[in-house]
């Protein structure tokens, strides 16, 4: 019996170590990158206009891994990968974090291409507007390579029907931003994508876009942001 009583101490002691192994923490990180079995990962987030490394994760011989982060709030995280000698673009991975489980499953040489992210609603909901958005940056790039061909022809027309057409794409890529938005005003993300994408647009809709978020998303760290920048504009009347 005594024998039983300390093995269950120790296991307790055990469990109650590995609990204060992450301390406060609030987000719990884990996945797979398929192919990846030597290097670093970063996990990284804006500090002001600096990106900052919150977490780094030496992976050796397996491709899964794992983080425990405290978060204050919902904020736009950057899975950042080490490749060593490999240069390589798509080495970056932007998710959506806020308090609760995150699973980030992917592979080596498609990492951010075939990146599979499940985290909250906010990670949904950027999901969902990065896919439709692209839409815009597609038909953007099209008309940039159009634009670039009618330079080397010289054609002076179609160069005015393309500017217009870039110009028409531009709009509408601002006004569904802005009504995205506005109808996700109970989601932190709404107002990163603002002040992210649509910066710029006019006072009233930004001052609209305020108004419909929840109480919740006006004291979180981008809805503070949001309404801090609105306060300056409206004094240097811009």
């Amino acid at each position: 019996m005594k024998k039983i009583l300390a093995v269950v101490a120790a296991l307790t002691l055990f469990t109650a170590c590995k609990k204060e192994d992450h301390g406060d923490t609030n987000v719990h990180i884990t996945g797979n990158i398929k192919g990846f079995k030597q290097g670093r990962l970063f996990i990284k987030k804006y500090n002001d206009s600096t990106l900052v490394t919150i977490d780094t994760i030496n992976v050796d011989g397996d491709s899964k891994f794992e983080s425990h982060l405290k978060m204050d709030s919902p904020d736009m995280l950057y899975l950042v990968i080490d490749r060593g000698t490999t240069e390589s673009i798509d080495d970056n991975l932007m998710f959506f974090a806020e308090p609760g489980n995150v699973t980030i499953d992917t592979k080596l040489d498609y990492f951010y291409a075939q990146a599979k992210i499940k985290a909250g609603p906010n990670q949904d909901k950027f999901a969902e507007y990065e896919k439709t958005i692209r839409r815009y940056t597609d038909m953007n790039l099209e008309l940039v390579a159009k634009n670039m061909e009618a330079t080397k022809q010289g054609n002076a027309t179609r160069l005015d029907s393309i500017s217009k057409a870039m110009d028409s794409n531009t709009k509408r890529r601002y006004l569904f931003t802005a009504n995205y938005a506005l109808n996700n005003g109970k989601y932190e993300v709404a107002p990163y994508i603002v002040l992210k994408e649509i910066p710029d647009i006019n006072l009233k809709y930004l001052d609209t876009i305020s108004k419909s978020m929840t109480p919740k998303v006006a004291a979180s760290k981008y809805g503070k942001v949001l309404n801090e920048y609105i306060k300056e504009r409206k004094k240097e009347g811009i």
